[in-house]
């Protein structure tokens, strides 16, 4: 079969996705690797168990208010682009290329790094299994052959299941996050009627001075967490401040859903509901992982400052309370968070990949859709490709990129908050509560921006290290060059109207 047979130039996508198919889409993007390494490495020294539930449930209540503005305008614009396609509407090409821009970046960036975090799991189950063949190390990450090609294969399979169709990956993605909702479920209800498990254990419950315990440490190789607990009412705002910071990156995935409004066959009027349950669920997991790991582990503090890498402390505190089977649950759990977020990111990332080239952001052959499966394929071949990065650069030089999904995804908000706001002004609506939350949306969106952006004394773990600005400009700079250079492809399309192809 030649190319031309093989892939079309119809831009129209299958309407094959269940409610609960794009609630798993949302779900498994809001949750992953990060949800179960992070109570040792950020939430439990930076935040602790109190600063880290106050900081989660007030980003929950953040997200949903944003995500309000979707519910508002994905109704009247159902096509695949989301954020992008409200900002060209209601902004025009420039500011639509801009939020397209970084979009791209805060989706593609997390498939890469989800993908590296397999030989992490397969190494904390089962030891170095994969640890062989060849190895090198960039930004100080051991990456070994047999890993690396381990990630690969993934990346490469699931990148055949998107191009198969969107009903066979939604199928899977339902099924990797109802395992993960289970895993996790049955993980809390053993930590609450375990006798193995203490509430006296939360302390220090809202974080402590790593850095200074460290140094003390490491001088006369004893310390005193109570010395460097936060206690303060300055240093406790700024425990719940660390984690509230964090909040788009730890809900970006609730956004994916305009990203496949156009291959829902449900109402539209339900997308609010679907968003609503997807950061609650995401929340209690992030809240639920965290407080596990300090009712079950006394010596928590000693266990962080001890490490010389950031120790997977839920897998030892699931161990400890269920033995083998625990170890298993926890293995399962982020494994579904792992793969659901694989699967979930290179939809959305091919989607608005997709999006942005039909309507000539990008190159037309990313626009193009295949004959049999009607999926994005070129779109998400590129996926695939970039994605094979993360295996070879390994996690510490990903994270630099990743650092931008923050930032991207705060830019979406800003901008579809925004021009929910103006489509209201423009309606004469008296919804005054939607234009509201709006409003309110925004702000909190500039708020996270800054905070990303801007150092803020004893906040020294939100905003970006040298090399994520560093990304951040030169992200910006292609930007501004691909823009150049697409320039009277976009002006051409734009002459006609938006929803020609509907």
């Amino acid at each position: 079969m030649s190319e031309k047979e093989r892939v079309s130039t119809n831009s129209k996508l299958k309407k094959e996705l269940s409610l609960l198919n794009v609630w798993a889409i949302a779900f498994g993007c809001i949750i992953g690797w990060g949800s179960f390494i992070n109570p040792g490495k950020k939430f439990l020294p930076n935040s602790g168990v109190m600063g880290t539930g106050i900081g989660m449930l007030v980003g929950a209540i953040i997200m949903i208010i944003i995500a309000k503005s979707y519910a508002y305008l994905i109704p009247k614009h159902p096509k695949s682009g989301g954020e992008f396609t409200f900002t060209k509407i209601y902004f025009g090409k420039k500011l639509a290329y801009l939020c397209g821009w970084f979009l791209v970046a805060a989706y593609l960036t997390n498939v890469p790094m989800n993908s590296t975090a397999l030989g992490l799991i397969i190494d904390g189950l089962f030891g170095s299994v994969l640890k062989i063949g060849f190895h090198y190390t960039v930004a100080g990450f051991d990456i070994y052959m047999g890993e690396m090609l381990f990630s690969i294969a993934i990346i490469v399979l699931f990148a055949f299941f998107n191009i198969k169709g969107v009903k066979v990956a939604g199928i899977i993605q339902t099924i990797l996050a109802s395992m993960l909702v289970v895993s996790v479920l049955i993980l809390t209800l053993a930590a609450v009627f375990s006798p193995k498990t203490s509430i006296d254990n939360i302390y220090p419950m809202w974080g402590f001075d790593k850095e200074s315990v460290q140094e003390e440490y490491s001088k006369t190789n004893e310390f005193s967490i109570d010395k460097y607990a936060y206690k303060s009412t300055n240093k406790i705002i700024n425990s719940i401040i660390a984690t509230l910071a964090i909040a788009p990156w730890a809900f970006v995935g609730f956004d994916t859903i305009p990203q496949v409004t156009e291959e829902a066959k449900y109402s539209h009027k339900k997308t609010y509901f679907i968003m609503i349950i997807a950061i609650i669920f995401g929340a209690f997991v992030y809240i639920a992982n965290n407080t596990i790991t300090a009712l079950t582990l006394k010596n928590w503090p000693e266990l962080i400052v001890e490490s010389s890498s950031s120790p997977w402390l839920l897998l030892t505190a699931a161990e400890y309370l269920l033995g083998n089977f625990g170890k298993v649950l926890v293995g399962l759990a982020v494994l579904s968070a792992v793969l659901s977020g694989m699967m979930g990111f290179y939809m959305a990332s091919s989607r608005i990949i997709f999006s942005m080239a039909r309507e000539g952001y990008l190159p037309t052959v990313f626009s193009k859709i295949h004959s049999k499966y009607s999926t994005p394929v070129n779109a998400i071949i590129f996926c695939m490709i970039i994605s094979i990065s993360g295996p070879i650069l390994g996690r510490e030089a990903l994270g630099w990129f990743v650092d931008m999904s923050s930032v991207g995804t705060s830019i979406a908000f800003a901008f579809t908050c925004l021009a929910a706001v103006v489509s209201i002004s423009k309606e004469k609506s008296n919804d005054i509560v939607l234009k509201i939350m709006g409003i309110v949306g925004f702000a909190f969106s500039i708020i996270f921006i800054a905070l990303q952006l801007i150092p803020v004394p004893g906040l020294e773990e939100v905003h970006f290290k040298m090399p994520s600005y560093i990304m951040l400009i030169i992200w910006t700079v292609l930007g501004f060059l691909f823009y150049l250079i697409q320039k009277e492809n976009i002006d051409s399309n734009n002459e006609r109207n938006v929803f020609e192809y509907e």
